[in-house]
């Protein structure tokens, strides 16, 4: 009724001289208010009808009132209220403005020259790891008689790069033509992935206690069995390593933000996804990098305090040399990746406020610091032909064995005194 009435008032203000056309106009609003109302078209023929016969019939100057608009009869009222329900509501809005600082950041992707040269780069890495591993392994193998529990920690770690250069050729793919390998192989080269990561920190840790032992402890080190505890230290070492490389089972196949390739990640539910890659980064940072870094440091420090007050410390220290460069070796390949993880992790969990720029520079970082690491994998045979000498010498002895090189002067005989333990078979 409220619309009606307002209708009323809108012709009761007008003062108009018999303008049909005007009045036309507010007759045919009527006509698009009812409009739909095919049951009540009776009632708009006889309200149009009389409105116009009142405007023919009149003369001179009259208002609206003189044509006795009001006095419309009361089933035109009843026409009105019928559909007044259906007009009559009330919209709700609210404005909505998108906050830059809360949107999603933007893709980035590396120019094609940058991807096929990683592409060449992992292959390298590829073709150098798994001879030279494949050589440190068979050295240390063929000298038994003389193995040291350092010897076998190396041999795992051999083993250990190899597992990881075995990964290689398919992240080779995946930068140029992404991963074209399913799911099944993208969890696989993940864990396995894990499990080298993990076990090569976790043997260098062991190598860095043992290294104490045999030159802080001297004497604890002679009445305890070290070799044959060296192998259940192993066993444990893998078995670690298998069980934080688990959650590379969360790594499945699935198109990029632009959909133009697939790539390999950790993909988790969205619900828990913050909680659950907090957790395995926490995980991966405490027990693959900061609990052993913080084992290796003070062990090593206190080993060359120890090295630099003794008689014949300086021939040991030659020793200690090789040990020394594979840590840091280690550290170098490693740390930039784990802090840029950090880094990265921190932005996640929203402790460290960020913006896109920055958010997009950490994504790059660790592309690039990812590849660093994955150098590692080559690294130490490398270290060991050139700062090892004794490994050189061992080695030319395994060539003459297998009549790769001529034999010349008997080699000299290895001693098994504590002095000669602490060089080792590769170092």
């Amino acid at each position: 009724m409220r619309l009606y009435s307002f209708f009323q008032v809108n012709i009761v203000r007008k003062k108009v001289s018999c303008n049909v056309f005007k009045l036309e106009i507010d007759t045919s609003l009527l006509k698009v208010l009812v409009a739909g109302e095919s049951q009540k078209k009776g009632s708009l023929f006889a309200s149009r009808h009389f409105v116009r016969h009142k405007v023919f019939c009149c003369g001179g100057d009259t208002t609206m009132t003189d044509l006795n608009v009001s006095s419309l009869s009361k089933f035109e009222m009843d026409d009105f209220s019928s559909i007044y329900e259906e007009l009559n509501f009330t919209y709700n809005y609210t404005e909505f403005i998108l906050d830059p600082d809360t949107q999603p950041c933007g893709t980035f992707t590396f120019p094609d020259a940058v991807m096929i040269t990683v592409c060449v780069f992992y292959v390298l890495i590829f073709l150098l790891a798994i001879p030279g591993n494949v050589v440190v392994g068979v050295v240390i193998s063929m000298n038994r008689r003389t193995m040291t529990p350092s010897d076998f920690y190396l041999l795992n770690l051999a083993v250990a790069d190899i597992l990881l250069a075995v990964t290689l050729p398919f992240w080779a793919a995946s930068v140029t033509v992404g991963w074209v390998f399913g799911d099944g192989l993208c969890k696989i080269v993940t864990v396995l992935q894990e499990l080298s990561f993990y076990s090569s920190i976790l043997f260098l840790t062991c190598i860095c206690v043992d290294r104490y032992m045999v030159i802080v402890r001297a004497l604890e080190a002679r009445r305890a069995n070290r070799l044959m505890a060296s192998w259940g230290v192993c066993a444990a070492v893998w078995a670690i390593g298998a069980l934080l490389s688990l959650p590379g089972l969360f790594s499945s196949s699935f198109p990029s933000k632009n959909f133009t390739l697939y790539v390999c990640a950790e993909q988790y539910d969205p619900k828990s996804a913050d909680e659950w890659r907090l957790s395995t980064r926490i995980l991966r940072h405490t027990l693959g990098f900061l609990l052993p870094l913080a084992i290796m440091v003070p062990c090593y420090g206190i080993t060359i305090q120890r090295l630099l007050h003794i008689r014949g410390g300086f021939q040991r220290q030659r020793a200690m040399r090789v040990i020394v460069f594979v840590v840091g070796a280690f550290l170098l390949c490693w740390m930039p990746y784990h802090v840029t993880v950090m880094t990265d992790t921190f932005f996640r969990a929203k402790i460290v406020p960020y913006k896109c720029p920055e958010r997009m520079a950490v994504d790059q970082a660790m592309f690039g610091t990812q590849s660093l690491g994955l150098l590692h994998s080559c690294i130490n045979p490398v270290l060991y032909a050139f700062v090892g000498k004794k490994f050189r010498r061992r080695l030319g002895q395994v060539m003459k064995k297998m009549g790769l090189k001529e034999r010349g002067s008997a080699s000299r005989s290895s001693r098994s005194s504590l002095s000669s333990e602490i060089t080792s078979t590769v170092m």
